[in-house]
């Protein structure tokens, strides 16, 4: 019993219910153009006139919906009072470019709002001043219930007040109605149209493709430079004194490691401030060696084998294929125990491969070991996610007995 009156008792119910009540009041200034129809056939019967009447109002009425600033108006008030999540409807129709079918919606919508309105207004008004006045025959009120054929008069008593309790329940039950039509109506005509909807959900996906690629771009460009300078700045403290050659070259290479990331960065949050960033930092195969070089000034002992036209891989392709190495080799620094570091680049006319082994195992000097690097575990989710957007191969996992390797393939053809 309590459970069925849950919806009755809810605020929503009565503050749409104001909405409705809105609705109606906001429609009676219109209501004096529309009367001067009565005078045109004054023979006519009264019906007509009156129907004639309402037509005028309610093209009146519709005609309010004409007026842009309408739409935004009535859907700020069915947030507020109907609890309808709505978006803006400036933003959707931008998105869309669909205004046309905005003002026939919103023309529609108000004429149900001011429809839904008098009806509800007038049959929960009524019962709630006969749920008021019955009982004991309060202000003089009588009532008469006919059924079949059987006719009770209330004159006061206990069946007036059971009449009374029904009238207020019947009252609720309508603004309980009224209240959900009005919330079922709102998102098909307040809403979105299906055009619309389309174009957001688009807009929407673009902009997390945008964010995914911005959070790879800085996990692999950040990621990797931290990881490096803090090899390079363990390697220069530890020959600082014994070879200052060495530690020079640390420290330079740290400082071009940094150079590269802060130019990352400074794109990345431009991007994200929607300011008109400059262009974006491109690092492509042609900038391996430099990259190699810097890992070296580590202390890692690099093993490269390039093959192939690398110069025939641009574009998306040769800057992926670099994000790929550059992610590949930082986890090789990470995770690795020592030992040379396997890198291969493969250039066929159909694909590009792309190789990283290191070996496993116990860590071996300052640098290495998983315990002193910690991870957000992203990386190779991340790659995985990259070359399967340029609809590649990848591979990642032991092997042999003491070795890792990530190895990717990608199709030259299709992303390039």
């Amino acid at each position: 019993m309590i459970k069925g009156l849950r919806p009755l008792l809810r605020g929503s119910t009565y503050s749409g219910m104001l909405f409705a009540y809105c609705g109606a009041l906001a429609s009676l200034p219109l209501l004096p153009f529309a009367l001067p129809v009565m005078l045109v056939r004054p023979s006519a019967p009264y019906g007509v006139r009156a129907a004639l009447v309402l037509l005028v109002w309610a093209a009146l009425t519709g005609a309010v919906g004409l007026v842009p600033v309408t739409r935004r108006a009535l859907v700020a008030f069915a947030r507020h009072l109907l609890r309808v999540p709505l978006p803006d409807p400036t933003t959707a129709r931008r998105t869309a470019g669909a205004r046309g079918t905005d003002r026939w919606r919103t023309s529609l919508w108000l004429l149900l709002h001011m429809a839904l309105g008098w009806a509800g207004s007038l049959a929960s008004g009524v019962l709630v001043l006969l749920g008021l006045t019955l009982p004991n025959n309060w202000l003089g009120a009588e009532a008469d219930l006919s059924l079949s054929g059987r006719t009770v008069r209330l004159d006061g008593g206990w069946q007036s007040w059971v009449v009374a309790l029904g009238c207020l329940l019947l009252a609720a039950v309508v603004c309980a109605v009224v209240t959900g039509a009005l919330r079922w109506l709102a998102p098909r005509l307040l809403g979105p149209s299906p055009a619309e909807q389309l174009a957001l959900a688009a807009e929407r996906e673009q902009s997390l493709a945008e964010r995914n690629r911005l959070a790879h771009e800085l996990h692999d460009s950040i990621g990797h430079t931290l990881t490096a300078t803090t090899i390079q700045a363990a390697v220069a403290g530890e020959v600082f004194g014994a070879d200052p050659a060495a530690a020079r070259a640390a420290l330079r290479s740290i400082e071009e490691s940094s150079r590269a990331a802060l130019e990352d960065l400074d794109y990345v949050l431009g991007v994200l401030r929607d300011q008109r960033a400059e262009t974006a930092p491109t690092r492509t195969l042609a900038d391996l060696p430099e990259l190699l070089d810097r890992l070296r000034h580590t202390g890692a002992v690099l093993e490269p084998e390039l093959s192939g036209d690398l110069a025939q891989v641009r574009g998306t392709l040769s800057r992926a294929a670099y994000r790929i190495l550059q992610e590949g080799l930082t986890n090789a620094l990470r995770h690795g125990a020592g030992g040379p570091i396997e890198v291969r680049v493969a250039a066929t006319p159909d694909s590009l491969e792309l190789g990283v082994v290191n070996r496993t195992g116990a860590a071996t000097g300052p640098r290495t070991g998983t315990g002193v690097f910690p991870t957000s575990g992203h990386g190779l989710p991340g790659l995985a996610e990259r070359v399967r957007l340029l609809h590649g191969e990848f591979e990642s996992g032991p092997h042999g007995s003491q070795h890792w390797r990530l190895a990717v393939r990608l199709p030259i053809g299709v992303s390039a």
